[in-house]
């Protein structure tokens, strides 16, 4: 399955939407995990907890657009293979920064790359577009915004 086609129906849009969640799913967890690894750098921290939170609630934003579909779901584990093929969510990365704004980069580009699909689509889905691609968008601005956080970060650790 590509992002980079437009979108031809539900059951598509609804995978790629799990593929979002998942997607979430990592960057909460590699956050939390970063987190736990007692780091002694409060600023760090925050960003990470933020992170989590962020990735949390988008996950559930994401849900509740695949619960409006009018398609079957896929299981997780299939999802997270696509996730992995795809994104190379299960890379390693030097450094907890690095490893954060890889995950917010890979993010944001999924979004932008998954609008881009609807918008380029004739396909009617059971759910209302505009609201689809506003959620979509609020979301890929929050991801590129923790990205620019991260960017931050790191040139004043330079």
């Amino acid at each position: 399955m590509s992002v980079q086609s437009p979108v031809g129906s539900d059951h598509q849009l609804a995978r790629l939407l799990q593929i979002g969640v998942v997607l979430e799913e990592v960057v909460e967890a590699r956050a939390a995990k970063h987190t736990e690894s007692d780091l002694d750098d409060e600023e760090l921290t925050a960003l990470l907890e933020d992170a989590s939170e962020e990735s949390a609630d988008h996950r559930k934003r994401l849900d509740a657009l695949v619960d409006e579909l009018d398609a079957e779901t896929i299981p997780f584990d299939e999802i997270q293979t696509l996730v992995e093929s795809q994104y190379e969510s299960d890379r390693d990365f030097d450094g907890v920064l690095y490893d954060q704004l890889c995950n917010e980069e890979t993010a944001y580009k999924f979004y932008d790359d998954l609008i881009e699909a609807i918008e380029t689509s004739d396909a009617e889905f059971s759910i209302d577009r505009d609201r689809l691609l506003g959620v979509l968008r609020e979301i890929r601005e929050e991801e590129e915004a923790g990205a620019e956080e991260v960017t931050r970060l790191m040139e004043t650790r330079e």
